[in-house]
């Protein structure tokens, strides 16, 4: 099997099980672990993938974007203790965005319902999640509606969210660093974080390790937009300070 073909195969089968382990790939391949590592480094190189130990995560871009299914599926454990702990900065916020995607959804579900609450979100899921709560309002924004994400997105949305003031924004991204910000492989998406970003009084980004260091199509916010920035333990601690130096604290649980 020639490079080029092997490296397709390698970021086909990363986008399918959004994971590869390098011994499990060099034995289903037939070549040595280095041959795998050299071939990720150079995926890594065309920001297709990002490099773990003993492995690799894909990246997210314009021409390839996980869907709400895949979501529930991957790093399930590390998403709940950083929404978890996401829950903790609500304080006396009494109007909240809840972004889309699996980790907004699962803080969504932590959220008090024992005071009045006003959720804002675009996501279907989350929005069907804590409906029937009697103490939180849910105002669901419209526009077209993603099958990928099963949330609303373009114009209409960003006009609703435009009539909005919001105490503290939840926000997720496809990818952050510290050279590109946050990105987000879709210009739509991005329009509907930017402006939910800006009628924001707080920002709090959640993010599971493997975003970070990598970038997506359209960016729609800087790391320093944010007060606060939780992941888990898979970033390093010296990699969490050079994030906390631009601004936001960088809390890994």
């Amino acid at each position: 099997m020639r490079s080029e073909e092997r490296h397709q195969k390698l970021l086909t089968l990363a986008r399918q099980e959004g994971r590869v382990e390098v011994a499990g790939v060099a034995a289903v391949f037939g070549v040595a672990p280095e041959t795998i590592r050299r071939d990720l480094s150079e995926l890594e190189r065309r920001g297709l993938v990002r490099r773990t130990h003993g492995g690799a995560y894909p990246v997210e871009s314009a021409g390839f974007e996980t869907n709400l299914a895949q979501r529930v599926t991957l790093h399930v454990e590390d998403k709940r203790r950083i929404a978890a702990e996401a829950v903790k900065l609500l304080g006396g916020a009494e109007t909240v965005f809840v972004d889309e995607g699996y980790t907004p959804q699962i803080l969504a579900s932590l959220l008090p319902t024992d005071r009045p609450l006003t959720v804002v979100t675009a996501s279907l899921p989350t929005a069907a999640a804590i409906a029937d709560s009697v103490n939180t309002t849910v105002l669901l924004i419209g526009g077209r509606v993603r099958a990928r994400t099963l949330a609303s997105v373009g114009s209409w949305a960003s006009a609703m969210l435009s009539g909005f003031v919001i105490d503290l924004a939840y926000l997720g991204s496809n990818g952050i660093s510290r050279e590109f910000g946050l990105t987000t492989p879709d210009p739509a998406v991005a329009e509907v974080k930017a402006k939910a970003l800006a009628v924001s009084r707080r920002r709090v980004f959640m993010g599971h390790h493997g975003k970070f260091g990598a970038s997506s199509f359209c960016r729609f916010a800087e790391v320093s937009d944010f007060e606060t920035i939780i992941t888990d333990t898979g970033l390093s601690t010296a990699e969490a300070h050079r994030y906390a130096l631009l601004g936001p604290q960088v809390v890994r649980v």
